[in-house]
């Protein structure tokens, strides 16, 4: 019951978004203006202000960061498994198979600063971005064959990784933020958590879809319970505690990425199916989250 309570807030939000979409503002101009508000210029913010003054221990850091990529790679092993239960055209997999391994850092960021404060933010803000230039490099190489997006642009251009990147420059450097700065940083960042939320729930989308069944199934059970069985036992192994166990948990549990969405239409994939497959993660890590943070 107290794991509901802390996700209430956090999926009320993504709720209240699909509702306002469907009731108030159907307008795709107005959600699309929104979604690029958040990714370019709010939530780079939030991860810059967080990494810039967070206190990090690169003896703790490098395994962390590892645990997350062997997470990262299991997502895409796994989803890799489940090839001959889809039915689908070699792209129309290729488009889906993101979502086993693709992650929501919305959802994730919010999570974290229920649970950690700030130092879970800055924690699973450094993974988060850690981790895109990753998911991007599997998700492209298989799509790549079909489609003409150059991963190093998307890389350099990608405002999550710029921001992470800046963050971590600025704190080994051992520079401080102007207190005028970090309070403009950090209205920036709050707003990016509310809005980015609404996004998410707006971005919902359901209907039929190709394939079979119990290809979709798979790929759902992959990303909200085999990947955060997979996190715990590695994390148990390589000797995680405290917040950066709870982080890495929280992150392999996380719903897919709207990116993933993206990047399949982009590259003339199945972006039906895998608007599916992100709607019914985001719907299903309700119950399943609240399963990971009560054992958490």
């Amino acid at each position: 019951m107290q794991s509901l309570l802390l996700l209430l807030p956090d999926f009320s939000l993504i709720l209240l978004g699909a509702g306002l979409r469907r009731i108030l503002v159907d307008s795709d101009a107005f959600w699309t203006g929104v979604e690029k508000l958040v990714y370019f210029v709010l939530f780079p913010a939030l991860l810059f202000n967080s990494l810039a003054g967070a206190s990090i221990d690169i003896g703790t850091a490098l395994p962390f960061v590892l645990a997350g990529l062997a997470v990262l790679v299991s997502g895409f092993v796994y989803g890799l498994l489940g090839r001959r239960w889809m039915g689908l055209s070699g792209m129309g997999f290729a488009s889906r198979l993101q979502c086993a391994y693709r992650f929501n850092t919305y959802i994730g960021i919010a999570l974290a600063g229920k649970l950690h404060g700030a130092a879970g933010v800055a924690m699973m803000g450094g993974l988060a971005g850690a981790m895109v230039p990753f998911a991007n490099l599997m998700a492209v190489g298989l799509l790549a064959r079909h489609g003409q997006v150059s991963l190093i642009r998307e890389l350099l251009k990608n405002p999550l990784v710029l921001a992470t990147l800046a963050g971590l420059a600025w704190n080994f450097a051992g520079l401080d933020l102007a207190e005028p700065v970090e309070s403009f940083l950090k209205r920036l960042g709050d707003a990016a958590v509310a809005l980015g939320l609404l996004a998410v729930g707006a971005a919902l989308r359901w209907g039929r879809i190709e394939g079979r069944w119990i290809g979709a199934a798979w790929l759902v059970v992959v990303k909200l319970m085999m990947l955060p069985a997979t996190a715990w036992i590695l994390g148990r192994q390589i000797g995680l505690e405290g917040i950066a166990f709870d982080i890495l948990i929280l992150f392999a549990a996380l719903p897919s990425a709207s990116s993933a969405y993206i990047l399949a239409m982009r590259m003339g994939g199945d972006g039906p199916g895998v608007a599916w497959l992100i709607s019914a993660t985001t719907v299903l890590a309700i119950p399943t989250l609240a399963f990971w943070l009560h054992w958490l």
